[in-house]
């Protein structure tokens, strides 16, 4: 009996293995054909940027061409839409960022995807954390003097964003919680448009990466007052922290993108993309590009990233509920 459950399982692995070939040969020749890869943000944006500068190196090193599609707007939802009707082979893949995943669920009743069922998130790209930006010539030193004006005319401050949801309006509803201080948000169209807002003196302040908020920044029309992050930045060491600032302290705010792939893509498809994507993002003109943008590298393992990816639902629902936001 023992003899035969041990040919009965030599047979299985045998079996097993000749399954696995084809998969592991499928992996080996990837892509054999263009890849496209669709990403929410404008032509000019940093994370945009970041994902030409990639798709530009797996070119090379796939032997195919790796196009980068635009689909801003709608909340993510065009280029999502166009993402689930294309290729579900790895041939398509999808730039998304932290609201698309974490917080999104949290602030429709109904979305048009489910983070759960249509996305094998395979790495995040780069992490960011957002500076508290005014006008040069604002009257505020630091994030102590915004906070003691808020206090002063409650209601009466706005800041502004991009849309409902982003990470700079949940931000920025959380700095109202944690400093104790009540602001008014302000919708713009474009992020152009927002921090010219801020330049002029429209808005009191906004939360800006250095990506978004940097070029009028080093034009002299925007200051940072302080960075929400645990440290200060190696590209912006003269910037202090919020709590440095007179703010709360321990109070932060990031953002981060990362590269997705189709539910049910083969694990070894999907683990030789990840590996190509880590090789691309090593290059030093790629660092270099991220110290020059503000990013910082992120590389967890596949299984600390959708461990991370939890926890980052949790702190969103939290925040989301602070800050009483819905889109339905």
């Amino acid at each position: 009996m023992n003899h035969r459950i041990s040919i009965f399982r030599r047979c299985a692995l045998v079996l097993c293995a000749a399954m696995a070939l084809p998969v592991f040969a499928m992996a080996q020749d990837f892509p054999t054909k263009p890849v496209r890869i669709i990403t929410p943000f404008p032509v000019g944006s940093g994370p945009e940027g970041v994902v030409r500068l990639m798709a530009d190196k797996l070119s090379r090193a796939w032997g195919q061409p790796v196009v980068v599609e635009n689909r801003p707007g709608g909340n993510g939802f065009i280029a999502i839409d166009a993402f689930k009707r294309g290729a579900a082979d790895g041939h398509d893949l999808i730039q998304l960022d932290n609201v698309h995943l974490s917080a999104y669920p949290h602030l429709f009743k109904k979305l048009p995807y489910d983070p759960q069922k249509d996305f094998e998130p395979l790495l995040p790209l780069f992490k960011t954390y957002f500076f508290v930006t005014t006008a040069a010539d604002s009257k505020y030193k630091n994030v102590g003097d915004l906070i003691a004006d808020a206090k002063a005319k409650p209601g009466k401050l706005n800041y502004g964003s991009w849309s409902i949801g982003n990470p700079v309006h949940l931000g920025s509803a959380l700095f109202d919680t944690v400093a104790g201080i009540e602001t008014q948000h302000i919708v713009y169209k474009e992020t152009s448009q927002l921090y010219t807002g801020v330049a002029t003196g429209e808005l009191a302040y906004a939360l800006g990466s250095s990506a978004t908020a940097g070029p009028l920044y080093r034009a002299g029309k925007l200051k940072f007052l302080a960075v929400a992050g645990p440290s200060r930045l190696p590209a912006y060491k003269d910037v202090p922290t919020v709590a440095e600032a007179g703010g709360p302290p321990g109070f932060e705010v990031s953002g981060w993108t990362a590269i997705a792939a189709p539910k049910g893509l083969p694990k070894a498809v999907g683990d030789k993309i990840q590996r190509d994507i880590e090789k691309a993002l090593a290059e030093p003109d790629l660092r270099e590009k991220f110290l020059s943008f503000g990013y910082e590298a992120f590389t967890p393992t596949r299984d600390q990233f959708n461990q991370y990816l939890q926890s980052e639902s949790v702190r969103f629902a939290n925040i989301i509920k602070k800050a009483n936001a819905s889109l339905d």
